[in-house]
C-alpha cells in the first residue's frame, strides 16, 4: 500500500474491481516517478493522466484539458492545472469509479466528497466539517487557503488513517464515511477529527514543509493538536480537549517513560528510520507540548506567531527553530530555551510536590526528576526541564492562582491567603507534559473533591493517571490506586470514566497471568455497575453525544467482566438484532457484539462472521473485526486468526483483528503470537517498512508479563529482522519486563485486598 499501487474494491452488484492510488509520504514518490524525493528539494507539478474514460481521474489542482486519446478510443487524456511548488511527498493521483458531493466554503473554495459508487450520502457529514473547517483555518492563521479546490476521497485499500496530499486528501473509508443510521457516535467524532488534522496540513505541512524528517514532529504534532481546536470550533458538545487528555496526553506519557522512548526531534538518516517516527512521540507528545506551549504564550500571541511563521515561510521549507522563533517575537517570552527542552531531549519530570501552612499563606516546596516507568531515576546528572506550572486552589478550582515558570531543580512558592482547609493542586486542566507527586497529606485533601466532583473532570482525570502511572512504576503501591478508583462512584463524565476502563483493562491483563483474575473482574463490576444502572440501554431524551459514548463504555465493561444482567440483556438483544426484529442502534453495537462473543460458543461466532459478510459499510466490518478476538476457546481463537489472513479482511485491518486475539485473552495471547511467528514471511512483505508492521507487533507482543517472553521476542526479532520497527521491539520488550516487574511487586498485596474488600463490601 505505497507508492502508486491498486486497492481493490466490490461494486455493488459483486464484482471485483480496482482503482490506483498513490501513498507517498515518506519516500516512496521515487516508486512511481524519477524525483529529488526530499521534502526541501520542492518543484511544481503538471501533471496528465491517460485513462479510461468511464473512470474518475484527479490529481492535486483542477482539471484544465480532457481530450481524446489518439490510440484508443476508449481512453482519455486529462490534465490538471499547474500546481505551487511543492514538496513530492503531497503528490497524489487518483483513478476509479467515485460518487462525490460538493459545495463551497464560505471563501468560495469548491469542497468535494469522493465515496464508493452509490454511497455519495455517507459523504455528506464529512463535507459538512470540511467547509467549516477551511474558513476556520483561514481566519486562525490569518492566510488564505491556497488551492483552488479541496478533494477528500474515501479509498478501499489504505494503510494510514489518511494522507494530507495537497488538495486531494486521502482516507480509509472508516476515517470519512459516515451513515446515518449505521455509523456510531465515536465514528463521528473520529471523522472530524481526521478531517481536521489532515485540512490543517494544507497549511502547516504543504505550504510550509519541514526542511527534513526530522522535523516530522512539527506537522504532526502540531495538525494532532489543532484538530482539537477545530472540533471543539464545530462541535463544541464533544468536550473534544478533556478527551485529548486521555488520547493523546496519557498515551505519549506512557511510552515516553520508558527507557527507550525517543526525543520529539530525532535524527534521521534512512527512509525506515522515517517510518520509525510515525508514533505516539511525534504525533501525542508533539501535540501535548504544543498544547501546553499555547496555553503558556496564550491564543492572542500564539496566532501572531503562527501567522509570522507561515507568511515568512510560504512555499519554502522550516526547522522547529524557525517556529520557535516567530513565536518568540510574537510573545516576548523564551520560547526556544523552554521548548528545547521538551523536543531536545526524551522524556518528561516527575514534579514532587509537599505543602507546609504558615499563618494564612501555603508554603509549598517542588523539586523535579525525570519520570522513568521502572521507578525512581537513578542516572547520574538528572536531565531538567523549563516546565509551565499552573498551581489552583479548592476556593476556585477551573482558575490558577499561580503560574510560575520552574526552570530549577528545586523551588519554593509561596501562595497567599489559603486556608488550612483548603487543597493546592497543580497542573490545572492537566496541561503541563509532567507526571505530579503529591506529599500524602496534600493527596488526602484533593481525593474528597473527586467524589464531590469539585474538582473539574480533566483534573479528576489527571490525578488518577498520574497515580496509576506511579504504581506502575513502583513509587507507590497499586492497592492505593485502586482506593482512589473507588471514589469514582458518582463521576458522570465520560472521558473520565474512559481513561478509568483503559487503566483498569491494563491491570486486568497484567492479573490473567495470576490465578485470581477471577476477583479483579468483581473489582470492575463492582465499580461500573452504578453507572451502568444509572445509564440504563436505552438514550433518555436530551441526551448528547457524550452519553452515547458513555454508555457503550460502561456495556461493554460490565458485559466483558460477566455482569450477569448486562450479560443477559446483551444476549436478548443480540437475538433480535440477529433475526430482524429490532435492529441495534450504532452505539450499542461494539458492547453488545464483544459481551456475546466472549460468553459465546461457535455458533455465536458463525453468526459474527455471517453479519461481517453481510454488512455494507466498512464502519461495521471493522466493529466486527475489532471484537472477535474476544471470544475464548481456543480452537475458535484458531478460526478468528486464520479469518484475519483470509480475503474477507482488507490488507489494513488484518493487523486489528490479530491484536484483537491477543488482547482478548491469556490464551488468545499465545495463539496470536504464536501465529505471527508462524506466518511471519506473509505479514512482513505485506507491512515492511510501514507504521503497520510496528502496531502489529506491539499489539500482540506488549501484554506479556513474564521476563522469559522478553527474550524470547528479542531472539525472534535478531533472526527476522524488521528494520522499521526496531524501536517498538525494544520498547515491547522493555514493556513486558517492566510487566513482570510489576507483578511479582504488588499481585500478593492487590489479591489480599480484593479479598479482604470481599469480605467486608465497602458501604456506599
Amino acid at each position: 500500500m505505497k507508492g502508486f499501487y491498486r486497492s481493490k474494491y466490490t461494486t455493488p452488484s459483486g464484482e471485483v474491481r480496482y482503482a490506483a492510488v498513490t501513498q507517498f509520504e515518506a519516500t516512496d514518490a521515487r516508486r512511481a516517478f524519477p524525483c529529488w524525493d526530499e521534502p526541501a528539494i520542492k518543484a511544481t507539478f503538471d501533471i496528465s493522466l491517460v485513462v479510461p474514460k468511464d473512470r474518475v481521474a484527479l490529481s492535486n489542482m483542477n482539471v484544465i484539458d480532457r481530450k481524446p486519446y489518439p490510440d484508443d478510443e476508449n481512453v482519455v487524456e486529462v490534465k490538471f492545472a499547474r500546481t505551487p511548488v511543492m514538496s513530492t511527498y503531497l503528490v497524489a493521483f487518483v483513478v476509479g469509479e467515485y460518487d462525490f458531493v460538493e459545495t463551497r466554503s464560505k471563501d468560495g473554495v469548491c469542497v468535494r466528497v469522493y465515496t464508493p459508487v452509490g454511497k455519495a450520502e455517507q459523504g455528506k457529514f464529512a463535507l459538512e466539517v470540511a467547509a467549516k473547517t477551511l474558513p476556520f483555518y483561514k481566519d486562525y492563521f490569518n492566510v488564505p487557503y491556497p488551492l483552488p479546490k479541496i478533494d477528500l476521497i474515501a479509498i478501499a485499500d489504505f494503510a494510514a488513517g489518511a494522507m494530507e496530499n495537497w488538495g486531494l486528501v486521502t482516507y480509509r473509508e472508516t476515517a470519512l464515511l459516515i451513515d446515518s443510521k449505521n455509523s456510531c457516535s465515536s465514528s463521528r467524532q473520529w471523522v472530524a477529527l481526521v478531517v481536521g488534522h489532515e485540512l490543517a496540513h494544507q497549511w502547516f505541512g504543504n505550504l510550509v514543509t519541514m526542511e527534513w524528517w526530522t522535523h516530522l514532529w512539527l506537522n504532526e504534532g502540531f495538525a494532532s493538536w489543532i484538530e482539537y481546536l477545530c472540533v471543539d470550533h464545530c462541535f463544541p458538545e464533544y468536550d473534544i480537549w478533556t478527551q485529548f487528555v486521555s488520547a493523546d496526553y496519557t498515551r505519549a506519557q506512557e511510552l515516553d517513560a520508558l527507557d527507550n522512548s525517543h526525543p520529539i526531534e530525532v535524527s534521521v538518516g534512512h527512509p525506515s528510520e522515517v517510518d520509525e517516527i510515525f508514533d505516539a512521540i511525534s504525533y501525542s507528545k508533539g501535540a501535548s507540548v504544543i498544547r501546553m506551549l499555547h496555553d503558556y504564550i496564550g491564543d492572542k500571541d500564539f496566532k501572531k506567531g503562527m501567522n509570522m511563521y507561515l507568511t515568512k515561510f510560504q512555499q519554502k521549507n522550516a526547522a522547529t527553530e524557525d517556529l520557535w522563533e516567530s513565536l518568540e517575537s510574537a510573545s516576548g517570552k523564551p520560547i526556544a530555551a523552554v521548548m528545547n527542552t521538551w523536543t531536545k531531549q526524551m522524556g518528561f519530570p516527575l514534579i514532587y510536590v509537599e505543602a507546609e501552612q504558615v499563618e494564612d499563606d501555603r508554603l509549598l516546596k517542588l523539586s523535579q526528576r525525570k519520570f522513568c516507568a521502572s521507578g525512581p531515576y537513578a542516572g547520574e546528572d538528572c536531565p531538567q526541564w523549563m516546565v509551565p506550572i499552573t498551581i489552583s486552589t479548592s476556593e476556585d478550582p477551573s482558575h490558577a492562582k499561580l503560574k510560575i515558570l520552574m526552570d530549577k531543580p528545586e523551588m519554593h512558592v509561596v501562595l497567599k491567603n489559603v486556608k488550612p482547609d483548603q487543597w493546592v493542586k497543580l497542573n490545572l486542566g492537566t496541561v503541563g507534559f509532567y507526571r505530579t507527586q503529591y506529599s500524602s497529606a496534600m493527596l488526602e485533601s484533593l481525593l474528597p473533591g473527586i467524589r464531590d466532583l469539585s474538582l473539574p473532570p480533566v483534573d479528576r482525570l489527571g490525578l488518577q493517571n498520574d497515580l496509576f502511572s506511579l504504581a506502575r512504576a513502583g513509587i507507590i503501591s497499586t492497592v492505593e490506586v485502586l482506593k482512589v478508583m473507588e471514589a469514582f462512584v458518582n463521576e458522570p463524565n465520560y472521558t473520565v470514566w474512559s481513561d478509568l476502563s483503559c487503566n483498569l483493562g491494563i491491570l486486568s491483563t497484567l492479573l490473567s497471568h495470576t490465578d485470581f483474575y477471577e476477583e479483579i473482574q468483581e473489582f470492575v463490576k463492582d465499580i461500573f455497575s452504578p453507572i451502568g444502572e444509572r445509564l440504563g440501554w436505552d438514550p433518555k431524551p436530551g441526551e448528547g453525544h457524550l452519553d452515547a459514548l458513555l454508555r457503550g463504555l460502561v456495556l461493554g465493561k460490565l458485559g466483558k467482566a460477566g455482569h450477569k444482567a448486562t450479560l443477559e440483556e446483551a444476549r436478548r438483544r443480540f437475538k433480535d438484532h440477529v433475526e430482524g426484529k429490532q435492529i441495534l442502534s450504532a452505539d450499542l453495537r461494539s458492547p453488545v457484539y464483544l459481551t456475546v462473543l466472549k460468553h459465546g460458543d461457535v455458533a455465536t461466532l458463525d453468526v459474527m462472521m455471517k453479519l461481517h459478510k453481510q454488512a455494507d459499510m466498512q464502519e461495521e466490518k471493522n466493529r466486527i473485526e475489532r471484537v472477535l478476538g474476544a471470544t475464548s476457546s481456543p480452537e475458535l481463537i484458531q478460526k478468528v486468526l486464520t479469518f484475519a489472513l483470509s480475503e474477507e479482511v482488507r490488507p489494513q485491518d488484518t493487523v486489528s483483528v490479530i491484536g484483537g486475539v491477543a488482547g482478548g485473552s491469556k490464551h488468545g495471547r499465545k495463539a496470536a503470537w504464536k501465529f505471527i511467528k508462524d506466518n511471519w514471511e506473509e505479514l512482513y512483505n505485506r507491512y515492511q517498512g510501514g507504521f503497520l508492521i510496528s502496531r502489529l507487533i506491539k499489539l500482540s507482543v506488549e501484554g506479556f508479563a513474564i521476563d522469559k517472553m522478553a527474550g524470547e521476542v528479542k531472539a525472534f526479532f535478531e533472526s527476522h529482522p524488521a528494520p522499521s520497527a526496531e524501536r517498538t521491539i525494544q520498547q515491547c520488550c522493555e514493556n513486558v519486563l517492566l510487566n513482570a516487574a510489576w507483578l511479582k511487586r504488588d499481585a500478593e498485596s492487590i489479591h489480599q485486598y480484593l479479598l479482604q474488600r470481599k469480605a467486608s463490601p465497602p458501604t456506599a
